[in-house]
């Protein structure tokens, strides 16, 4: 069980398979650079960054699927913590930022679907909804992305949301946090902060 989180009362949470660009995200957004690698893996434990004097703080949890060299024990708890983390601090989680690869995305939740299992990455965003933590999901990498928009109707669609994408603003953000571009995001996130009464995050944002 992770148990690093600051005493914060407000968070917002990335979650994402492994090398999705969940770091670079956080990077992008708090201006602060983390561990970022090319290997999977490289975040095991949250990674809380939190503003002197707020009372919010955003967390990178770690990547969950395939990560070369690492024992399928050591992943299934790595899977088993994020849960737990997620189910203890859902009241204060203003919102989760399902982070996708959208080159990849769309392959691999098809690839892991079937009659008896449901990939991790949707089953993540139900269980999200079931604890009625706000979630954007965050389409990374839209830059190696030759048809945009439909590949984002494709995302849309593998979690349920009836395309076109462009009515779920709120919810499907198409971004590309090395390039910097994330105002869809923050877009996003604003809307969900400003649901919670917490305009004064905004600057964050």
């Amino acid at each position: 069980m992770f148990e690093t989180r600051p005493d914060r009362k407000h968070e917002v949470a990335l979650l994402g398979r492994s090398n999705v660009g969940k770091s670079t995200l956080m990077r992008e957004i708090t201006g602060h650079t983390f561990d970022t690698g090319q290997r999977p893996g490289v975040t095991r434990k949250p990674n809380h960054y939190d503003w002197a004097g707020e009372d919010f703080v955003i967390t990178d949890l770690p990547g969950f699927g395939f990560m070369k060299g690492t024992p399928e024990d050591v992943r299934e708890q790595i899977k088993t913590d994020i849960v737990h983390y997620v189910e203890s601090n859902a009241d204060n989680i203003l919102a989760g930022v399902l982070v996708l690869d959208g080159k990849a995305a769309v392959d691999i939740i098809d690839r892991h679907s079937g009659p008896d299992e449901i990939p991790h990455t949707v089953e993540l965003y139900h269980f999200l909804q079931d604890v009625e933590i706000p979630t954007v999901i965050a389409v990374n990498k839209m830059d190696k992305v030759d048809d945009r928009d439909g590949r984002l109707d494709e995302i849309s669609e593998r979690f349920g949301l009836v395309p076109p994408w462009k009515q779920w603003q709120d919810t499907i953000a198409p971004i590309s946090a090395k390039r910097g571009n994330i105002d869809t995001l923050n877009d996003a996130v604003r809307t969900h902060l400003h649901a919670a009464k917490r305009d004064d995050l905004f600057q964050f944002f």
